[in-house]
This record gives C-alpha cells, sequence and structure tokens, in this order.
C-alpha cells in the first residue's frame, strides 16, 4: 500500500475517533449539567451505532426528565424487538419509566420480564442485578443476585453486591451475613471489618454477635469467623470472652501464643488485669519450652501486680509474695534482657509500698549494670531511681537522673517523661515559673497522655497563683502533692483538712477536696471519699472536676459498694449532664453492663 494513502487513512481513523470521543464527551457534559434536551439529542445519535447500557439510560433518563417519557417508551418498544440480545435492558427501562404511573403493575411487569429472560443465565442475572441497582430497584437487585447465586451453585458468589443492598434495605442481618460471606473471597479481612465496624457501635451489634455465633455453629471448621468473633470481642472490651476465642484458634492454628499474647496486653492496658494475668498464664503452661515463656512468667506476676497495686487500700502481704513471685522466676530462668524488667519491677515493689528504698536502689543498679546494652531500659531505670530520690527526700539527685534521660532521649517518649519529670520537681518546689516553662513545652508532646498532663498542671497552675503575693495557698498544696508522691497519706490529708479552713473561699478549694476524696480512696476510706465527691458535685458542678467527680463516685459505688442501682443512676446523671465529657464512652458502657445490655 502507498505509504501516503497508509499515512491518511491513519489520520482518518484518529479523526473519527476523536470526533467520537468528542461527542460522547459533549452528551456527558450536557447530561451532568442538567441539560437533558440537549444530552437527549446528542445520545439519540449515539444510539443508532449501538446499545451500550450507560448511553441507553442516560438517553431514557433525560427524555424523562424534560417530560417525554412517551417518546422514551416508543423508542424502548421498537428497540426491544430490533435488538434482541439487550432486550433486558429495554425491560427495565421501561419498568423505570412506569414506576412514576398510577399503575404499578406495569412497572413489575416490566421488571419481571427482564428477570424472566435472565434467570436461567447466572451472568445475565448478575449484569441485570447491576442495572437495577442504577435504576433504583434494590428489591428487585436482590432477587437477580441470589438467583445468579442459585443458578451458578456457588454459596458467596454476589456477597458484596447483596451486603451492600441488604444495608440499603435496611436488612442488617442479612448485611451481616454476607459481609461475613465476603471473608471466603480471599484477602478481604480489612475491607470486611472496616464495613462491619458501623454495627459494632450501633443499636444492631447484638445481631452481629448472634450471626456470627451462628456461622461458627454450621461451619466449625471456619477458623474465620472465630476471628470476627474475637476482633467483635475486642472492639467491646469483653477480653475474658475474648481470650477463650483466642486459646480455640491459638491451639488449631499452633500459633505459639502470639495472639493470646497481644490480648494479655491489651487486657492490662485495660485494666482487665484478672483476664490478663489468665492471658499469660497459658502461654507459661501451654509453651513452657517456647520464644514468650520468659516474658509471659513475667507478665503473670505483673498482671497481678497491677491487681494488687489498685486494690485499695493496698495489702503489704501481697506485695511481699508478688517481690517473692519475682526473685523465683529469676532464680529459674536468669538474668538477661527478657527478664531485667522483673528488676525494675521489683524494685518499685520494695521502694513504693513496703519503704525499702534501699533496697529498691540496689536492685536498680544491678538491672542497669545487666541491662547497659539497652539506652532505653537504662534510662527507664534512672527515671526510677530519681522517683526514689524524691521519695528519700533529695530532689538534686533526682533532677541530675532526670535531666541526664531528657539529654538521652531528646524528642523521645523518654524525653518528654523525663521532662514532665523535672517539671513536677519545680512545682514541688513553689518553682511555679520554671514549672510553666516546661509544661508549656510538654503541652506539644507527640505523647496525648503526657500533653494532657502537662495542659493539666499548667492549668492548676495558672488558675491558683497570682491570687494572692505569697502564693502561699499553692505552695501549700503543690508540698501536699509532694507527700502523697512519698506515700505520706496520713499526713497529706491532714494538711489537706488544715487547707480547707484556712483557704475556704480561695479557687483552691475543690481541688483541695478533690485530692483528700482520692486520698480517701486509696487508704480504702470509701465512705468519707464518697462525701468529698458530693461536695464537689454539689457545690462545684460547673467546675472542671464536676464530671470527674461523679463518675469517680459511680465507680465507687460500683465497685466498692456494689450498690447497682445507685452507681446505674449516677452514670445516667453523668450521661445526661455532662454530654462532653471523657468519661461519656466508659459510663455508657459500665451502665449498659449493669442494665444487662451488653454480658461482660
Amino acid at each position: 500500500m502507498n505509504k501516503g494513502i497508509l499515512t491518511y487513512l491513519l489520520l482518518l481513523v484518529t479523526s473519527l475517533t476523536v470526533f467520537a470521543q468528542s461527542a460522547d464527551d459533549l452528551a456527558g457534559e450536557y447530561y451532568k449539567n442538567g441539560d437533558f434536551e440537549k444530552a437527549a439529542l446528542e445520545y439519540s445519535k449515539q444510539i443508532r451505532k449501538g446499545a451500550a447500557w450507560q448511553t441507553l439510560f442516560r438517553y431514557v433518563n433525560s427524555l424523562k426528565r424534560v417530560n417525554k417519557s412517551d417518546e422514551a417508551l416508543k423508542f424502548l418498544k421498537k428497540q426491544g424487538k430490533a435488538d434482541e440480545d439487550n432486550k433486558l435492558y429495554y425491560d427495565v427501562l421501561t419498568g423505570y419509566l412506569l414506576k412514576d404511573q398510577p399503575d404499578t403493575t406495569k412497572s413489575y411487569s416490566a421488571f419481571a420480564a427482564a428477570f424472566a429472560d435472565a434467570k436461567n443465565s447466572g451472568d445475565r442475572l448478575a449484569r441485570l442485578g447491576e442495572v437495577l441497582k442504577e435504576v433504583d430497584e434494590p428489591r428487585w437487585a436482590i432477587k437477580s443476585y441470589e438467583t445468579a447465586r442459585m443458578v451458578s451453585k456457588e454459596e458467596s458468589a454476589h456477597s458484596e453486591e447483596l451486603a451492600a443492598l441488604y444495608r440499603s434495605t435496611g436488612s442488617t442481618e442479612k448485611y451481616i451475613e454476607e459481609m461475613l460471606n465476603v471473608l471466603q473471597q480471599g484477602e478481604k479481612k480489612e475491607v470486611v471489618y472496616n464495613s462491619l465496624q458501623s454495627v459494632v457501635n450501633s443499636k444492631d451489634e447484638a445481631l452481629l454477635e448472634k450471626v456470627v455465633y451462628e456461622k461458627i455453629q454450621k461451619n466449625p471448621n471456619v477458623l474465620a469467623y472465630n476471628e470476627v468473633l474475637s476482633w467483635y470481642l475486642l472492639q467491646k472490651q469483653r477480653f475474658s470472652r475474648a481470650l477463650v476465642q483466642e486459646k480455640a484458634m491459638d491451639r488449631r492454628m499452633k500459633m505459639n501464643g502470639s495472639r493470646v499474647y497481644d490480648l494479655g496486653q491489651m487486657a492490662l492496658n485495660s485494666k482487665d488485669y484478672k483476664t490478663a494475668a489468665d492471658a499469660f498464664e497459658y502461654i507459661v503452661t501451654t509453651y513452657p519450652q517456647g520464644q514468650l515463656y520468659p516474658i509471659a512468667r513475667r507478665m503473670v506476676i505483673n498482671a497481678r501486680e497491677e491487681q494488687v497495686k489498685y486494690t485499695y487500700p493496698v495489702d503489704k502481704s501481697e506485695i511481699h509474695k508478688l517481690i517473692g513471685d519475682y526473685q523465683k522466676m529469676l532464680r529459674e530462668i536468669g538474668l538477661n534482657p527478657r527478664t531485667l524488667e522483673a528488676l525494675r519491677n521489683t524494685a518499685n515493689l520494695y521502694a513504693y509500698y513496703l519503704d525499702e528504698k534501699d533496697s529498691a536502689l540496689t536492685a536498680l543498679n544491678t538491672a542497669i549494670e545487666m541491662g547497659r546494652a539497652d539506652k532505653n531500659f537504662v534510662d527507664k531505670c534512672k527515671i526510677d531511681k530519681g522517683d526514689i530520690y524524691l521519695l528519700m527526700g533529695e530532689p538534686w539527685e533526682s533532677t541530675l537522673l532526670y535531666s541526664q534521660v531528657e539529654k538521652s532521649q531528646k524528642e523521645e517518649l523518654l524525653g518528654y517523661e523525663a521532662k514532665l519529670k523535672n517539671a513536677k520537681l519545680h512545682y514541688y518546689k513553689g518553682e511555679f515559673v520554671l514549672a510553666k516553662e516546661l509544661l508549656d513545652i510538654l503541652k506539644m508532646a507527640t505523647s496525648r497522655e503526657i500533653a494532657n498532663d502537662a495542659e493539666s498542671l499548667s492549668l492548676l497552675i495558672v488558675d491558683n497563683t497570682g491570687l494572692d503575693s505569697t502564693e502561699a495557698a499553692m505552695r501549700e498544696y503543690a508540698a501536699i502533692d509532694l507527700m502523697l508522691f512519698q506515700n505520706k497519706t496520713d499526713q497529706a490529708i491532714a494538711e489537706l483538712n488544715k487547707m480547707q479552713v484556712t483557704y475556704k473561699d480561695h479557687s483552691l478549694v475543690d481541688e483541695i477536696i478533690w485530692l483528700r476524696a482520692n486520698t480517701y480512696l486509696k487508704q480504702g476510706r470509701y465512705d468519707e471519699a464518697i462525701d468529698d465527691l458530693k461536695k464537689i458535685i454539689a457545690g462545684y458542678s460547673q467546675d472542671i472536676l464536676g464530671d470527674d467527680a461523679l463518675f469517680l463516685y459511680a465507680t465507687i459505688m460500683e465497685e466498692r459498694k456494689k450498690d447497682k442501682p445507685a452507681a446505674m443512676a449516677l452514670y445516667q446523671k453523668l450521661l445526661q449532664e455532662y454530654p462532653g465529657s471523657i468519661h461519656v464512652a466508659d459510663a455508657r458502657k459500665r451502665f449498659r453492663i449493669l442494665r444487662g445490655d451488653i454480658i461482660n
């Protein structure tokens, strides 16, 4: 072929293609802009060249929008006879146009005709489902996909499409069932969990649990359903029940306890100490030769330690038992990088609960020597030593150690923690300007907990200094705070009583009562703690401590007094009067558990 002719033909084909694309773009532009008269005209030209679904739908819809449904119906009737391959499109669009007419039977008949045309072919039924979704006929679309599944004999076919349709029609239980079916279609776990997250915290969450249990009973060998149940229980922080699932999966999948260990850590962080201890104990007994054994062995004791420390008043005999358990563990396993944390724990038990500070320092010095290869561990021990020197009334030693960690851990979490310790040292000593300078820096810390602590202490200083020339009240309050850090609770109570009388009209008075209430709680003097909390609720409900006092009062009634009705009433009061409180989520959960909505 002549080269010039070939070039001409290529240019012609290219020009025609560009022209066709331009025509498509022009029609689409008219359609998007709502100029349906012009859109219909352009689409009518395209239909002569072929009948793609989108073109057909937009043409018919454009005519409908300019009140030319009769013209569209005539076109569909004529075209349906001429184009048998796409007859279901014409039937669906006919039904779509007839929906607005008073006689709905005609619309129904058109959709039924489309369904009848496709019902023996899985592919045609699936395509029918797609186009029915586009004309907003979800129930017919559901019927099409369900029939396509029957024809294909694949139980999980079209699950994602059906899940979306069930969700849009409010069929939540079927939606959940289909999302669980999606799990059988390869790597879609994250998609499923993200989708089901909306159910977890809704009024339909009980349905999720019900459907998952049914799936497990019918398909005991499908591990994915057990995983979903465990995931759901963890979302609801029902750690003890999640542990049952994780143990079962661990035995079947031979995961060496790794997931059980992670659950134990989550339970520990959420203060479910019993479940945490049970999880770590499972690893210890099931995998005595496993890699996780030394850590789990320590974490069993650590979980029990946290439980003892947060059971007021602290039982010193239990502290002795914990130290004995740590020492026994160290004798059995030996000192190594995975057991050194036990030495830290032992040191802190000696210092804070047995007042044996020399023993504590000896243990920490040994830990530092043995762990010198791990900078982070050494710096943690230095912070511990700084705290112990503060307990001993030697703040200069403390600030030296904190400053070493600040320098070693610049822009790291431990460095921020050390800086906060130094800020508190200035606060304890009444050096409020210096304390606030450090606290203002820490407000920008990457750790939300440290930033919140800095914000809280900074606000306390700002609100309660400058009201009198000597700042006497704030200095006395800070000195009492130090007494409490040093576990001098009786002395602190006596000083707080004096302060309440001396500064009865000072802005600190609610903070004084709050601090005393928390100190009574640590001493196990619950009635006296409640009396102080009631004073805050009655006299200072609009201050920042109002919701804190109400929540603490409720938890004491629930956990210490075992007065379920009183606790429920207090949680409900908090939800009603402090809807913006940080305690709302926890209060709502606790209320629902007490009412019996949730099995914890």
